[in-house]
């Protein structure tokens, strides 16, 4: 009888999935919701890991807590803690000026936008891009106001987007964490992200994507991230393709100094914001503690940014050590920046990288060269700030409506060309361009004219 019973509720699921857009993934039963295009569901919100709270708290991301029921991922989860991009400032005024959304430390959730007709059909076997948000490790998350799947969904790939643990909740190294794990700490951050990916390679053809063609891509510290990813021992072989939007190339991309240097760096954070040990940092509230790191530099310690480290494990050596050794993911890489990018994120150490890999690898390297001059700032050229440090966003992800600035046709044309190079790149390893070579060091440039 249970074994009938068990048969009859596999038949009605398969029905919901098929009828509804209901579908099983880690955890549970979920269904998305239209998104504003016809033809695309988005899953917004679906967790990847358990909350990181707790007993959790600076520990490696753990499984999925299963629900009861169908979650309806009609919202967008909690973002991770973070100072933010306040009005008045260059980026607030761009980006954020909507408001910041609701904050916790329960903030492992990602965000799914989907074909229709792929739902719940594995078969469909659509190619998928996992977005890794900038912000410097320390304030962002996968859902800001540039970032939409729509777009590529309407293109037939998946897009998933991501939070993950940031500041002194993702990246902090202390003694007394060190000593609960081999030696080592921080790097949370960067594990979440792992957890993500895995996330993705296990569940996402449930969706009706396919778990053998997974390109990862970032902007700024998501960029960085990337590099990350392709180089650690912890996610060989998930990734099948990989785009560095303005992270540079080779040169400084994690921190390699002693686990010592940076365990005593990390207390004399901790003890500067009034936290001595270990059962202090873990009874003060998520809400205060992600402060730290800013009230270190506002009191004259100097100035600090946490982010990934070598550690051995998540991170055995440098980027560029990595790269000059061919140890990180022979796959095809995009890798581009923009003409008014912050420093060291483009020039010299992005040709070195499309070098080496030309030289080393079996799949090619493509170069891109974003140079349009957003406009809007014309009333007082000399505060121009060109093709500045994550202008590409709006284009990227073709969400130009949703800016204040007053773009023109041929941004939008401009835009339709970028997504149309990222997403060929997701499908084939070819955004459509010819491949960087020594022979030939072609490098494509993103431009209204």
């Amino acid at each position: 009888m249970k074994r009938l019973l068990f048969a009859i509720l596999a038949i009605v699921l398969a029905g919901c999935g098929k009828e509804s857009g209901v579908i099983r993934i880690e955890g549970g039963l979920v269904r998305g919701v239209p998104s504003s295009s016809p033809g695309v569901t988005v899953f917004r919100g679906i967790p990847y890991a358990a909350p990181p709270v707790g007993e959790l708290r600076w520990k490696a991301p753990q499984p999925v807590v299963p629900w009861d029921g169908v979650m309806v991922c009609d919202k967008f989860g909690p973002i991770a803690p973070q100072p933010g991009n306040k009005p008045g400032t260059f980026y607030g005024d761009e980006f954020y000026w909507q408001g910041t959304p609701e904050e916790s430390e329960d903030c492992l959730y990602l965000n799914v936008w989907v074909p229709d007709e792929a739902v719940g059909h594995p078969e469909a076997a659509l190619p998928v891009a996992m977005w890794i948000h900038g912000g410097a490790y320390l304030n962002g998350y996968g859902y800001e106001v540039t970032m939409d799947g729509e777009a590529w969904a309407k293109r037939g790939v998946i897009l998933v987007t991501i939070n993950y643990r940031l500041g002194v909740l993702g990246f902090l190294t202390h003694p007394e964490l060190s000593a609960l794990n081999d030696g080592t700490s921080g790097n949370y951050g960067t594990l979440d992200q792992i957890a993500a990916l895995k996330w993705v390679h296990d569940n996402i053809a449930a969706f009706g994507g396919d778990p053998a063609r997974i390109t990862v891509f970032g902007q700024s510290a998501g960029a960085k991230s990337v590099m990350t990813l392709v180089q650690s021992p912890l996610s060989r072989g998930l990734i099948k393709g990989a785009i560095i939007q303005s992270g540079g190339g080779l040169g400084p991309v994690v921190r390699d100094d002693s686990e010592a240097a940076l365990d005593s760096l990390g207390k004399a954070i901790m003890d500067n914001a009034g936290y001595p040990d270990l059962a202090a940092m873990n009874a003060a509230p998520a809400n205060e503690i992600y402060r730290a790191t800013v009230k270190y530099q506002d009191d004259g310690k100097g100035w600090v940014l946490l982010r990934p480290h070598t550690d051995g494990k998540v991170i055995q050596a440098t980027f560029e050590e990595e790269v000059l050794a061919g140890n990180i993911a022979d796959i095809p890489y995009m890798i581009g920046y923009n003409s008014e990018d912050l420093g060291g994120l483009g020039g010299e150490p992005v040709e070195r990288f499309c070098a080496v890999r030309d030289s080393l690898g079996s799949a090619p390297v493509y170069h891109y060269f974003f140079k349009r001059n957003l406009p809007g700032d014309d009333d007082d050229p000399s505060n121009d700030p060109g093709a500045f440090h994550s202008a590409e966003l709006w284009y990227v992800f073709g969400t130009l409506a949703r800016s204040w600035r007053p773009f023109t046709e041929a941004d939008y044309a401009l835009s339709e060309r970028m997504l149309d190079a990222w997403t060929s790149f997701c499908k084939t390893g070819d955004p459509g361009w010819k491949a960087w070579t020594a022979a030939e060091p072609f490098r494509q440039e993103f431009d209204t004219e």
